[in-house]
């Protein structure tokens, strides 16, 4: 049932604009073979989380069409690009599942684009310039006044030809001159006056070497790479659409007979608390802020693979976030959402402790050791089970128990019971202290007829605390790095007075000893593992046979979901020193969530429009973390499925594969009023 349900959603999805372009080309003659698709990066740095979209978009149609992708490197700038560069892209785009067809270079046409500039020099649409930089970046004019013309811009076609050949065999020093097509002055789009073709750049290129000593610029180099490619469609961020006109120029002074080219536009990836620009990664990698590009807090692929993020989370996250004309910026949290999501299936779970403190059960007997079954991972029936060492003397966490606690804390303390995970009920008796009144020891007794998975009235007593556990005889040490993000602004880029730099989060790694169980000893690295109740973690390339070493990747749920601080009004833009907290329009959702099903229907109806007014302020990637709520939550089911219909109403969206599923549950749900609020969605959206 649930498979026919999804192949229908699948069938129903809407088309996104850059499909509904491709759809309408075929359907205007193109024929599907002259498909092709190209992902071209430059490689003066490693790809980053913004890049997936890229990657996604261009990857996801050739699938879709069945058409092929290539992969082309514009390598246009010898000064920052590098041949690491190329490896790790080819490596990042590997890992995440893509295959191209073909691997491109700029570099392979530089005699194509040399002797194209040639020809429309001898057409008189080409010439060189020999002013500075800055006169004739003056001489551009405004967006409001047009440009002047260069004092060169009529020099003879033999002056311009012999000048351009003496470029290229390097009788100038960089900066002497330029070559510039001739194309208007006055043109609405400043990228139209006079746009610089080449530069002399006596830089060593990591392909061809010193076989030139001039480059092609971008905006000249690109279209006419594609039309080399024959790319049917060039798919490219926002930030180029003003080039699209450039793009079309230069690609009728060399059209013929080969497939033309098309360039649109979708919207980048921002994200919250992250910097895109590979120019500051670079500077957190030269400042030594990370420990380089694949550092687990840098926002690269790289990174984000050797902290434990998985392709299909990546995948996914892209796939969720869409594509899109307009700008925004997505909440990290909908990206940790993803991978907490997929290694919640895959992963599987061990103990660890991170915070010891040890535990004796006074009446277990001394030398006695036995091995208990644990389950590897709920979520997969086939994942299976291993033994688990279990002895007088455990660590747990010191978090997990308090002398004196309120009857709310469900863990342990003295004179109450908890369960030992996989193992048996204990009951906290007494601690030992030492000087200075910290505790160093923990005794307990334990029920020897509760053991787990026995059978035994006991072992089916119910306590309301279960602990995880580590036996101190076959305790493996380990080094846990505890991540958190890099930036603690949402936008560290965003503050035009201030530098993105005095935003880093001075507690954004952790390095702890802990302690796992033994069945980690032979992990390899990149292993992936739910540390039962702290969170994920996956093994660090760093890890050898005397240390073993665990990155956190992503805890067993959002703790960043916190009220923003108002700032105070005064000059110094400090917070106030009484300041209120400011509820995020999602936390009011949540909290309303909590308390919606003990309410009389009066009261019930008045936080209901307390939701709607607050879902109007809502982000869809806020709400996708809810869709996986527990099932006994019904409250917060309700109010999410509330605050969706406003959502998608308000932002004129359809429902996705994930809403509609969330739809779905809730319909099929026990509870009338969550059937209610579900019901009306699907009756509006025509969700079956």
């Amino acid at each position: 049932m649930w498979f026919i349900y999804f192949v229908m959603t699948e069938e129903k999805k809407s088309l996104n604009f850059i499909e509904h372009i491709i759809e309408e080309d075929l359907e205007n003659g193109m024929n599907t073979s002259n498909l092709r698709f190209r992902f071209p990066p430059e490689p003066n740095g490693y790809l980053h989380i913004g890049h997936t979209k890229a990657i996604g978009i261009s990857f996801g149609l050739g699938l879709k069409y069945n058409a092929p992708v290539n992969l082309r490197f514009d390598d246009t700038n010898p000064a920052k690009e590098e041949q690491e560069y190329v490896d790790a892209i080819k490596e990042d785009i590997t890992w995440l599942g893509y295959t191209w067809d073909r691997e491109c270079y700029s570099s392979d046409y530089f005699q194509q684009l040399y002797d194209w500039t040639v020809q429309l020099i001898k057409e008189d649409k080409a010439y060189v310039d020999s002013q500075t930089a800055e006169a004739i970046a003056e001489q551009k004019g405004t967006t409001t006044e047009p440009g002047t013309n260069s004092p060169y811009r009529d020099r003879s076609v033999v002056e311009n030809l012999d000048l351009f050949e003496r470029m290229k065999n390097g009788e100038f020093d960089e900066g002497a001159h330029v070559v510039r097509a001739k194309i208007d002055m006055a043109d609405p789009n400043m990228l139209m006056r006079d746009p610089l073709m080449y530069r002399i750049l006596k830089k060593s290129h990591h392909r061809t070497g010193d076989e030139w000593c001039i480059y092609p610029m971008y905006d000249w180099t690109h279209g006419e790479s594609d039309y080399i490619e024959n790319i049917s469609h060039s798919l490219c961020s926002l930030e180029f659409k003003p080039h699209r006109k450039l793009y079309d120029w230069f690609l009728d002074q060399v059209y013929s007979e080969h497939i033309r080219p098309k360039q649109r536009e979708f919207a980048r990836l921002n994200l919250s608390y992250t910097i895109m620009s590979k120019r500051k990664l670079l500077k957190l990698v030269e400042e030594g802020i990370v420990k380089g590009w694949d550092d687990p807090r840098m926002p690269t692929i790289s990174g984000l693979r050797r902290r434990g993020y998985t392709p299909a989370s990546i995948r996914k996250f892209v796939e969720t976030v869409g594509v899109a004309k307009r700008e925004n910026v997505i909440d990290v949290s909908l990206l940790e959402f993803c991978v907490r999501e997929d290694l919640n299936k895959i992963a599987p779970r061990v103990m660890a402790v991170m915070n010891p403190v040890k535990l004796v059960i006074t009446n277990y007997p001394e030398g006695q050791e036995e091995w208990l079954e644990a389950e590897n991972n709920p979520e997969d029936d086939s994942a299976g089970s291993r033994k688990v060492p279990f002895s007088r003397e455990l660590y747990i966490e010191k978090e997990d128990f308090k002398e004196e606690a309120s009857r709310k804390f469900f863990r342990l303390t003295l004179g109450k019971e908890v369960r030992l995970k996989n193992a048996y009920i204990i009951k906290g008796e007494s601690v030992v202290k030492d000087d200075e009144g910290n505790i160093t020891e923990i005794h307990c007794t334990y029920d020897p007829e509760s053991r787990s998975g026995s059978g035994t009235e006991a072992s089916k007593r119910n306590v309301k605390g279960t602990l995880h556990w580590v036996s101190i005889a076959h305790a493996v040490p380990a080094e846990i790095r505890v991540y958190d993000r890099l930036f603690n602004d949402e936008a560290p880029a965003g503050h035009k007075d201030k530098d993105f730099m005095e935003f880093l989060n001075p507690e954004s790694l952790k390095i702890i000893t802990g302690y796992v169980e033994p069945s980690l000893k032979e992990v390899q690295p990149l292993e992936q593992f739910q540390f039962q109740r702290l969170g994920y973690f996956n093994v660090d390339p760093d890890s050898s046979d005397n240390l073993l070493v665990f990155n956190k990747t992503v805890g067993l749920r959002d703790t960043w979901a916190k009220a923003k601080p108002v700032q105070s009004q005064n000059n110094n833009n400090k917070p106030a020193q009484n300041q209120q907290r400011e509820v995020r329009a999602i936390e009011e959702v949540k909290r309303a969530g909590k308390k919606y099903t003990n309410l009389p229907e009066e009261k019930r109806a008045v936080l209901k429009n307390k939701i709607i007014e607050a879902a109007k302020k809502v982000e869809i990637e806020e709400l996708i973390p809810l869709y996986n709520t527990a099932a006994k939550k019904v409250g917060t089911r309700i109010a999410t499925t509330i605050a969706l219909g406003i959502v998608l109403e308000t932002k004129n969206m359809e429902p996705d594969e994930l809403a509609i599923a969330f739809i779905q549950k809730g319909i099929e749900d026990g509870n009338e009023l969550l059937q209610t609020e579900a019901k009306e969605i699907a009756k509006k959206y025509s969700i079956n």
